[in-house]
Parts: C-alpha cells; sequence; structure tokens
C-alpha cells in the first residue's frame, strides 16, 4: 500500500494526538515548536479539536531569533529568563494541561557561540523552569515528543544531499521509526507498545540489584534503587491519563541509584547538547559520581553540563535498546536525542523520573534523595551501546543474568 506524503503526514498528527498524547476531550494543550513545522502544527491542532480538546496554545520558536538572542544578547540577557512567561505555563500543566513537544531543531545551531553564554543562560531557564520540570518527570500530567523534518537538521543528517531531498529523506525515516508507513499506525504502534510492555513486566520480576555494561572503553556497573521500577513505551499520568511520551520509543528504561555507579564509561553516538556536538564522550564514575570526564570533540561543553549541579554529576536514568530496534536499523545518525537514544543503550545524566521509583508520587524531594533518586535541573540522555557492547543484570545474591550480548536481548 502507497500513500502520499500528505497522507502520512496526517497519519502522524493523529499517531501524536491519540497515541502520543492521548488527549482527553476538554483537555488543554500546549504545543512548543520551530515556527519552521507550522504546516504540520496545523494538522496537529486540528486533530486535537477533532480529539475534543478545550483550548490549543503554541509556544513558537524561531531559531535565527534564538541565535541572535546568543550572537547579541548582553550578559543581562543570558542571565534572564522570563518568570511571567514560565510562571503562566507552569500552573496550566498543574492544572493537566497536556504538552507536545515538536523537535526540528538544528543539532548545531549555536556551534559558534561562547559555551559559557550558552551554559549561564541554560543554567538560568533551567533553574525557573524547575517545578514544571519536576511536574514532567513525576508524570502530572500527559505529555509526549515527537520529530519533525526541517531544512537545518536534514541538512546536518544529511549534509551531502541537497536539502529539499534531505528533508524527503528524513521525513521518510520519522515515518518508518513512527510506524506511520504500516498499514494501520494506530494499531501497529499500540502493538509495539504491547511488546515493551511485556519486556518491562521481565525486568520488573527479576529485581536486579545492578546492571553491568562492557564494551570497547565500557566497563561500568549501575546499582539500581531498591525499589526501581522499570518503564517504556507507555506510561500514566498521576491525572490518569496513559500516553506515550516519546514517538519514536524503543527503549526500556529505570532509576539508578545515585550512590551506586562505579567505573567507566564511552559514547557510541555523537550527542546534540545545548545546541553543540559533543563527541568522543569517555567519564569515570566513583561512587554514583563523575571524577573524570573527557570528550574528543566539544569537551567543554561536556564539562559545563556537568557543573550545571551536584546532582549533574550522576546519573538519573539507565535504559536497555536493542541493535535490532527500529530506529537503530536506519543506521542513521540523527543528531537528536530522542531517535539516538533508540538506537542504542542509554544513561543520563541528572535528575531522575519519578515513576521508576515505586510510590515516588508520594515522596517529597528530600525522601527520594534518601531512597536513591538523583535531583538535577538537567536531564541528558547519551548513548553507551553497540553491538560491540553486553549488558548483565546482577541478583542481589550476586547471581549473574545476562541481558544482552553484542547489543540484542538474550
Amino acid at each position: 500500500m502507497s500513500r502520499s506524503f500528505e497522507e502520512n503526514l496526517a497519519l502522524y498528527a493523529q499517531l501524536a494526538v491519540r497515541e502520543g498524547l492521548n488527549l482527553a476531550p476538554g483537555q488543554e494543550l500546549i504545543i512548543a515548536a520551530d515556527i519552521v513545522s507550522a504546516p504540520f502544527v496545523r494538522l496537529v491542532v486540528a486533530e486535537a479539536y477533532r480529539a475534543g480538546a478545550k483550548n490549543v496554545e503554541i509556544l513558537w520558536n524561531d531559531p535565527e531569533i534564538t541565535l541572535t538572542r546568543y550572537r547579541d544578547g548582553s550578559e543581562e540577557a543570558m542571565n534572564y529568563a522570563p518568570l511571567w512567561l514560565i510562571d503562566g505555563i507552569t500552573r496550566a500543566h498543574r492544572e493537566n494541561t497536556a504538552r507536545l513537544g515538536i523537535l526540528s531543531a538544528d543539532p548545531a545551531l549555536l556551534a559558534e557561540v561562547d559555551p559559557e553564554r550558552v551554559a549561564t543562560s541554560s543554567r538560568v531557564v533551567s533553574a525557573a523552569k524547575k517545578e514544571m520540570s519536576e511536574l514532567i518527570t513525576d508524570f502530572a500530567f500527559n505529555w509526549c515528543v515527537i520529530g519533525a523534518a526541517a531544512p537545518g537538521w536534514a541538512s546536518r543528517v544529511f549534509p551531502d544531499m541537497d536539502t529539499a531531498d534531505a528533508v524527503a529523506k528524513l521525513w521518510d525515516l520519522i515515518f518508518s521509526t513512527s510506524r506511520v508507513l504500516e498499514p494501520d499506525p494506530i494499531a501497529a504502534w499500540s502493538a509495539h507498545c504491547g511488546h515493551l510492555a511485556r519486556r518491562v513486566e521481565m525486568l520488573n520480576e527479576a529485581r536486579f540489584m545492578a546492571l553491568h555494561f562492557r564494551g570497547p572503553g565500557t566497563d561500568l556497573r549501575v546499582g539500581l534503587v531498591d525499589d526501581h521500577l522499570w518503564a517504556g513505551a507507555r506510561g500514566t499520568s498521576t491525572s490518569g491519563i496513559t500516553c506515550s511520551p516519546n514517538i519514536p520509543t524503543e527503549e526500556v528504561f529505570t532509576m539508578p541509584h545515585r550512590g551506586r555507579v562505579d567505573g567507566y564509561v564511552s559514547s557510541t553516538k555523537a550527542l546534540s547538547l545545548r545546541g553543540q556536538i559533543v563527541d568522543g564522550i569517555r567519564v569515570e564514575f566513583v561512587n554514583g559520581e563523575v571524577v573524570q570526564a573527557k570528550a574528543a570533540k566539544g569537551e567543554e561543553t561536556l564539562q559545563r553540563l556537568i557543573s550545571t549541579d551536584e546532582g549533574a554529576r550522576r546519573l538519573g536514568e539507565v535504559a536497555l535498546v536493542p541493535n535490532s530496534a527500529k530506529v537503530a536499523q536506519t543506521n542513521t545518525l540523527f543528531l537528536n536525542t530522542l531517535y539516538d537514544e533508540n538506537a542504542a543503550s542509554h544513561i543520563a545524566l541528572g535528575g531522575s523520573y519519578g515513576e521508576n521509583l515505586a510510590g515516588g508520587e508520594h515522596l517529597s524531594e528530600a525522601e527520594k534523595l534518601e531512597r536513591g533518586a538523583n535531583d538535577s535541573m538537567i536531564h541528558v540522555d547519551w548513548m553507551i551501546g553497540s553491538g560491540e557492547v553486553d549488558v548483565d543484570g546482577i541478583k542481589p545474591d550476586g547471581t549473574v543474568v545476562p541481558l544482552m550480548r553484542s547489543g540484542e536481548w538474550v
């Protein structure tokens, strides 16, 4: 069966609203998107109103204006966050307004900007958005992140192609990895989520104490919190709405203990971080904390990231992804974490997700920390899995259970 680009785009909008957000009748929705994605955003808005949305608001971003701010803005501008805007958005999410993030930014947009300016602004904005971030990590409302092809991004992924061809190619991969090209995308997505749910159930029954990653440049033991919960594909917000936070998704993930990570680990894919590219990462952990961090490219950006706060030097997530996953099978470096993290097993520096701790929604931040969760203004995933990496699960009695060999589930 062959469909036109326009038909696939409409189905993708439907998938985002119906499966990604599972938008409830009468619910409000905030969409954050680059202005270049306006034609697609209009399709999503129409689908949201057909699903019964009470109101849809768009937070537009213009990459050129973003670049202008970093390039020409004063130091005062770098140290400013519009609390009047952030407080309003936070209130909306506190009152169960859904959120859809549509990612299309040029991954190297800020490559020529002083990393210090980027780090300063990121730190200030992250601090201002702390409550909003906690609402997201605690799954207080239904949210979803998807991608949309755009010239800047597509040209970075396919630098040897004509821009129009690169955009078309990127759209094809977005549709493919999101199951939009299947005869029934909604049914295909639901079946995929069911497969991941069975993997989650198996891991939760196993009750591993730790995971051990081994491969070139990697010998890392990631201890897990005692009451950890694995999650993947779908989650249920505290407001009772089950949604798919990431489209695409191939991961199952859980919570590391902030003080039980030891060893060294090397990245297997480049990372797009704060509009700059970081590659060749090698990090060493002792008692959960980064004691040494290097990168072949973008090391200054990496160092500023882990200096954001105390929690930025510790892990908030560990995730397992097989090489046979749809994203991995594209053999494409997307330079976008939403996609690249779903092509390889990964870890995340920074804050934990409350859904990965049993009873976490009822605990204070201090109680979560005491249980081993991590708190930070950042949450940055980077890829450590490949066809050369093995993963073992370690039981409390020391029993070692092979989980992955050469990047595939045993």
